[in-house]
């Protein structure tokens, strides 16, 4: 199956997929960070968005 890339929101919005370019930009403009902030943010404490925004110190 091939990606749909009229995509621009996550398809979980409970868990960030660092493997899909348009969730990680949706995420890095929602938390107004950089890529590499955001994944250092989720190689801290895994991919659950909730523990990402507490760790980033933003909201959900």
């Amino acid at each position: 199956m091939s990606d749909d890339l009229t995509k621009t929101r996550p398809q979980d919005a409970s868990r960030i997929n660092m493997h899909e370019p348009y969730e990680v930009n949706w995420w890095t403009h929602k938390f107004g960070v950089t890529k590499a902030q955001l994944q250092a943010a989720v190689t801290a404490v895994g991919t659950g968005a909730a523990a990402v925004a507490k760790h980033l110190g933003k909201l959900l």
